[in-house]
């Protein structure tokens, strides 16, 4: 697990519990259709689970 992650938001965070928006938000997303690139640790994978579906990742 030591490569990145590319993260991109592609569902609204609207109407959606302050949790989600929470991570989102650490993660660096805020806006549909960003992109941040993320190191590919356990604590980020988590975050990305919690997600899973506004967001879409790949490894890089």
């Amino acid at each position: 697990m030591s490569g990145m992650l590319k993260i991109k938001l592609v569902k609204s965070m609207i109407g959606r519990p302050e949790k989600h928006r929470k991570v989102l938000r650490g993660m660096g997303l805020t806006k549909i259709n960003r992109t941040v690139e993320l190191k590919d640790t356990p604590s980020v994978r988590g975050m990305v689970a919690k997600v899973s579906h506004l967001v879409v990742a790949e490894e890089k």
